[in-house]
């Protein structure tokens, strides 16, 4: 059953009116035809954690508001305020729609101001409830009423954390509902903190700050419901104040505490308007009374009985219609999906994984079925990639026995030199014993990095991780470089743009590896007579950007994707004659990915290549913030 709600009853309406009026002259919310970020919406404000109400009134403009509304409503004028302290009364007679006018109140306040953190303070848990119900009964009206708004509601939960989060990050209409009893017991005494409630309590969760300071940055807008019965003792009212409310509205039929009242419906303003059908009073001699409105029902007995004889009638239709109604949906629903699934497993017992499972429902026997067409798919793509595997370690042993074949092949030829007297002079001797070690070490390098891949591959080096300063460690790697390069006669360049104090966490050694490799690609490819290398360090937001340029062959745009694969080399015919294994950029590839970075390059055939890696900078998180 869907109810239906009269949302221009003018009761209601001033009593909205009368909390909105309140903020008259704040800077009215942006219309949803403005592109701006959160940060720039009007009444909102980006906290340390959060996104939280702004009032931008003073206290002098409020107290004008509130006497304007008091004069409209025939109220008595307040003639002072409480600096930041803003208390109102709004007092509505049980069963006139208090809950509902709150509730409207948020989307109005929303509307009007943008204001988006509210918080429900309710006495008990039944209470709680209620309000939860309303709000679920009530939200497709007030969806309608407000161009389907966003909102979120939720009863606050000591074990979620998330859900303080959540209320505190988004920039829509957060509404938390809470019993007083879940915040009324907090101590600023350290020992006894374990008393606390949860939410005065540190939470790791949450980075260590307690959940209350993540509400209390929000500047939440306070309504408490039932208000005689939250907030009447010194620790109740300390338990609002923690709450840092923008301002607090208290919505009941009996205020005790009483504050600024701006709207009043009590009982015979009520009984006028037809409101109730009970008013309670008092006798001159003080004792209590009630008056009733009792209503003759007598006529309405046999339309009564004949509304009974037509509801028994509509019932059996209703169940013959739903009996007929649960055969056909059993049939559709169940039966014909099986038969699918039954020759879906059969096609998985042959092996025959191309075919697609045809889902139509959206239920249980759906939601089985769409499990199953997920298996099936997770089955072909793990054949498939049993398939790539293979067929990757086919090529790897190809690679690897064409790549040690070939210093082999040159050893042998130069070895059998020697024994036929080919050498028969001292150079000639000590250019095939130089030529004959070379190769050795060829494939010492190549036996060495195909070591150092498998144990990446396979996770088995132990990464020595630790703090680093970025400056330091790239100035002292930029020295041996520039030595070494220069011997080389190869011109070095290092420009560091990155402020003294950043750090990465690394393994130095592996990362070392990394610079290297890549320079020594370069070097291998230089084909200028004057060479150059660069190396530049970046801060590029949360990273650190490293870029090795060089000024030589470059790589063709085909072959670039490719440069980072095991074993590629760019010449086809994959000759050794500038050494090397073809594996020495996937070992960089891996390092930089264990660093949780990126690698990538772009390249101009002819006039040079630039890699690019990141690494994430280490940032500190304050315990207490």
């Amino acid at each position: 059953m869907k109810l239906k709600f009269d949302n221009n009853l003018q009761y209601q309406q001033e009593a909205i009116s009368a909390v909105v009026d309140l903020f008259k002259g704040q800077t009215p919310k942006q219309s949803n035809f403005t592109v701006s970020s959160n940060s720039n919406q009007i009444g909102l404000f980006d906290t340390n954690n959060g996104i939280g109400n702004y009032l931008e009134l003073i206290d002098d403009e409020i107290l004008e508001n509130l006497q304007e509304v008091q004069l409209r409503n025939g109220l008595p004028k307040t003639l002072s305020l409480k600096k930041n302290e803003y208390d109102f009364d709004i007092e509505m007679e049980t069963g006139t729609g208090k809950t509902y006018v709150y509730l409207r109140t948020i989307f109005e306040l929303n509307k009007q101001y943008g204001f988006s953190k509210f918080i429900i303070v309710v006495p008990s848990i039944a209470i709680k409830e209620g309000v939860k119900k309303s709000i679920e009964i009530m939200s497709d009206e007030f969806k309608n009423l407000y161009n389907n708004t966003v909102f979120n509601s939720f009863i606050y939960d000591s074990s979620d954390p998330e859900g303080v989060r959540s209320f505190a990050v988004s920039d829509n209409i957060e509404i938390m509902v809470i019993n007083i009893d879940a915040f009324r017991k907090s101590f600023e005494d350290k020992t006894k903190e374990s008393k606390a409630n949860i939410i005065h309590r540190q939470s790791d969760k949450l980075n260590g700050m307690r959940p209350i300071e993540l509400i209390a940055e929000t500047n939440p807008i306070v309504i408490i419901d039932e208000p005689q019965s939250v907030d009447t003792t010194p620790k109740s009212k300390e338990a609002i104040k923690s709450l840092n409310p923008l301002c607090t509205l208290r919505y009941s039929a009996t205020h005790v505490d009483k504050h600024n009242l701006i709207y009043k419906l009590d009982a015979v303003d009520a009984f006028d308007l037809a409101l109730v059908k009970q008013i309670d009073f008092e006798y001159q001699d003080g004792a209590q009374g009630s008056a009733f409105i009792v209503t003759d029902v007598s006529d309405s007995v046999p339309e009564v009985k004949q509304l009974i004889t037509d509801m028994v009638i509509a019932v059996v239709f209703i169940l013959m219609f739903t009996a007929l109604f649960l055969i056909l949906w059993i049939y559709r629903g169940i039966v014909i999906p099986l038969g699918r699934m039954k020759i879906a497993t059969q096609n998985i017992k042959d092996g025959n994984l191309d075919f697609e499972l045809e889902i139509e429902a959206d239920d249980e026997i759906g939601q089985l079925c769409r499990d199953f067409e997920e298996m099936r798919k997770r089955l072909k793509d793990t054949a498939e990639e049993k398939v790539e595997y293979d067929r990757k370690s086919k090529e790897l042993i190809s690679n690897i026995s064409h790549d040690l074949k070939t210093p082999i092949t040159a050893i042998k030829g130069y070895v059998e030199g020697i024994m036929d007297g080919v050498a028969d002079t001292p150079e000639k001797m000590d250019r095939y014993i130089k030529t004959i070690y070379n190769k050795a070490n060829e494939m010492d390098l190549l036996i060495n990095e195909l070591t150092l891949y498998s144990k990446i591959d396979s996770n088995r080096i132990p990464y020595n991780f630790s703090t680093v300063l970025v400056n330091d460690y790239f100035d002292d790697c930029a020295e041996d470089l520039a030595m070494e390069l220069e011997a080389r006669g190869i011109e070095f360049g290092y420009f560091n743009y990155v402020e003294s104090d950043v750090k990465i966490i690394a393994d130095v050694e592996q990362l070392k590896r990394v610079i290297n490799n890549i320079v020594s690609n370069s070097e291998k490819y230089m084909d200028k007579e004057h060479g150059k290398i660069n190396l530049r360090v970046k801060d590029v937001g949360d990273f650190v950007q490293i870029e090795l340029e060089d000024n030589g062959k470059g790589i063709g745009a085909k072959e670039l994707p490719h440069i980072f694969d095991r074993f590629y080399r760019t010449d086809a015919s994959r000759n050794s004659s500038k050494g090397g294994s073809g594996i020495g950029l996937s070992i960089v590839k891996k390092i930089v990915e264990e660093h949780g970075g990126k690698i990538w390059a772009t390249s101009k055939e002819g006039t040079g290549t630039v890699m690019y890696f990141v690494i994430r900078k280490y940032q500190e998180v304050p315990v207490n913030e």
